[in-house]
């Protein structure tokens, strides 16, 4: 029972800590989640990354015309909504390759690549390698279990 206790305890103190820094000088992240609009797009884009979005299709989640949504998701995030995106689902496609046995066409169609050429370019782009050479590092990097 001790660790729920700890891990209620831990949930409330990010809480508290989460709603003090969302004032009116919040930024980052922490900006970007109190934005209802931005929130709303960015729960969008996590729930669905496959998706094929465009920024008028976010735009619409958000409730916001194409160019006042890119201004003020580009101003909260850091990066433009397309470009936050691509990041994201190679981000997620390096933790399929790390933790699944996934052909590389499945990794790329379950991250919103129809090509697994273009999928492949992508990745070497952000993550510096080939996924197929990530995998390998990644699975070699890994630490057995111990008993």
């Amino acid at each position: 029972m001790l660790p729920a206790l700890l891990d209620v305890l831990l949930l409330h103190v990010l809480r508290a800590w989460f709603d003090e820094q969302a004032g009116e000088n919040a930024a980052g992240w922490v900006a970007a989640l109190h934005d209802t609009a931005v929130a709303a797009a960015l729960s969008a884009v996590h729930g669905d990354p496959s998706r094929q979005w465009t920024v008028a299709e976010l735009g619409a989640v958000a409730g916001l015309s194409r160019a006042a949504f890119a201004r003020r998701f580009t101003a909260l995030v850091g990066r433009p909504p397309l470009t936050y995106l691509a990041w994201w689902r190679l981000t997620l496609a390096a933790r399929l390759l790390r933790d699944s046995d996934s052909p590389l066409a499945v990794v790329a169609r379950k991250v919103g690549y129809t090509s697994e050429f273009a999928f492949a370019h992508a990745f070497k782009r952000q993550q510096g390698q080939p996924p197929g050479r990530f995998r390998r590092s990644a699975v070699g990097n890994a630490v057995a279990p111990t008993d």
